[in-house]
């Protein structure tokens, strides 16, 4: 790949490079971060040629936060690209120099007057408007830096804390802060069973996958879980919820107390414990059997979680919701919570999960913090089209959030952060590229970004540091509660820090 900044740029050095007969396409705008979106974009952008060009605006443009050789700079690290400028014109009028077959813009440029249309038709090129897809896999460039050969499978970037003002081994002194933090967790109970089982191959009377049971375990689960890290963070905790009287009813009330979380579990008759059998063999899960219901529980129970959660609101710093969309967290209930919190002037924060579920994260309003994965974002907003930035900017609306940070599985987080009064929207790659079990993330880096946040800690120092909680919580199987110990292990491990 080739980049053209101080000395300009040739239209016929671009036909050269590009070869004859081979289909050209151009992409502008700003890269101040190169996130997971733009990758998006310039990846549609190359499937559509087999040539691509981009332009990148003058520091003079609206809206740019870097200088131009640092963002030229990370687009030559994107192997797709193949010919990157600072474009000093408008370009509309780079375009009618060029003629390149494809132009692309985002997906929100759609419904707008674009400048470019014109000149593109004019010599009957396409303009394109998409957004990439929305399963779009991560290319390895990206991720390159985490698949190093080393003891550890974390590693930890350093643009990301450079670009943002701080230290990795800055992040040791939080830790202590969050001892005694008092935090309120409502939300719905899970237990997770793991059966490890060895492969046997297939049936011969049908087409049916053969195991044998070798180990058994279980662990505490949902909201249960997010209570647990947050206690094993050295929070003082008190755990609200719904169960079945049962066998797991029980076991999550030993796991709890094992966890040192206090807890009112209140019965209910007319649904089971929700309980998640998963069926491994060689590291990947073959089947899931839930045993569950999603009703919501009725207004007699809803009353006797307002009752409990009156009860703790004097002894509350920080309320975390975890919904898992199972009927613990009726509207009427959520809605009370929160206008409790606020007259008590308590920090709240959401998660709202739709794994084989619909969830609606927005419906939590006000929130200091929320956590959804790009599909729970879509599905709050309807919304199946927009760009990342865009889907991060309309969701802070929609809910009313101090910050937004989106979670995009192996691509890592995009975070649309309040930082002195504005909004700024930025990205971190995913910590640990080789998870064994990557059930458990969302809940570590909610938990631990929620009370850095609450002790006063800056949300790019906060969700760097659920990042690194989620790294740890990925690289073992099973919701296995956070530890103070070994945030602090990964934190002064210098073999886990990614070259730049």
């Amino acid at each position: 790949m080739q980049s053209a900044n101080d000395q300009g740029h040739s239209i016929e050095a671009i036909r050269k490079l590009a070869g004859p007969d081979r289909r050209i396409a151009f992409v502008s705008g700003n890269f101040n971060v190169v996130h997971p979106g733009h990758l998006r974009i310039l990846k549609f952008a190359k499937e559509n040629a087999d040539f691509l060009v981009v332009g990148v605006t003058p520091d003079s443009t609206a809206g740019v936060s870097l200088p131009a050789t640092l963002r030229l700079e990370g687009l030559l690290a994107i192997s797709i690209v193949d010919y990157t400028f600072l474009l000093s014109e408008p370009p509309e009028e780079f375009i009618a120099r060029l003629k390149p077959e494809v132009v692309v813009k985002g997906k929100e440029y759609e419904a707008r007057v674009n400048s470019e249309q014109s000149t593109v038709e004019s010599y009957n090129g396409k303009l394109l408007f998409s957004s990439g897809e929305m399963r779009f896999a991560s290319f390895n460039l990206l991720q390159k830096e985490y698949y190093e050969a080393d003891l550890s499978m974390i590693r930890k970037p350093l643009d990301f804390p450079k670009r943002r003002g701080f230290l990795v081994p800055d992040l040791k002194a939080i830790l202590p802060k969050l001892a005694g933090l008092r935090v309120l967790v409502i939300g719905d109970l899970i237990v997770d069973t793991y059966l490890n089982c060895e492969p046997l191959g297939m049936s011969q009377e049908d087409p049916t996958i053969v195991v044998t049971p070798i180990d058994e375990k279980s662990f505490i689960g949902g909201a249960g879980i997010v209570a647990a890290h947050a206690a094993g963070l050295g929070g003082n905790v008190h755990f609200i919820t719904v169960a079945g009287k049962d066998e797991w009813m029980e076991f999550a009330e030993s796991a709890l107390q094992n966890s040192h979380v206090s807890f009112d579990i209140l019965l209910d008759s007319t649904r089971p414990t929700t309980h998640k059998k998963r069926f491994r063999a060689n590291g990947k899960t073959l089947l899931r059997v839930n045993n569950l219901r999603q009703h919501a529980i009725n207004s007699e129970l809803t009353e006797e979680m307002l009752n409990a959660v009156r009860l703790r609101l004097k002894q509350t710093d920080l309320i975390l919701f975890s919904d898992f969309n199972y009927g613990c967290l009726p509207q009427p209930l959520v809605d009370a919570v929160i206008d409790m919190a606020r007259e008590h002037e308590i920090m709240m924060a959401a998660d709202s999960q739709a794994s084989s579920q619909i969830s609606d994260i927005s419906r939590f309003k006000g929130m200091e913090l929320v956590t959804p994965t790009e599909r729970e974002a879509r599905l709050a907003l309807r919304d199946q089209e927009s760009g990342l930035v865009i889907l991060g900017e309309r969701l802070q609306l929609a809910a009313s959030a101090h910050n937004v940070i989106i979670t995009l599985g192996s691509e890592g987080l995009l975070i649309h952060g309040n930082h002195e009064g504005n909004f700024v929207t930025d990205r971190l790659p995913a910590f640990n590229s080789s998870p064994k079990d990557v059930a458990g993330a969302g809940d570590s880096l909610f938990t631990c970004t929620a009370m850095a946040r609450c002790v006063g800690v800056d949300i790019w120092q906060s969700v760097y540091l659920g990042a690194l909680a989620a790294g740890c919580q990925v690289s073992r199987v099973g919701n296995t509660p956070l530890s103070l110990e070994e945030l602090i292990t990964e934190i002064e491990d210098p073999a886990s820090y990614s070259t730049n």
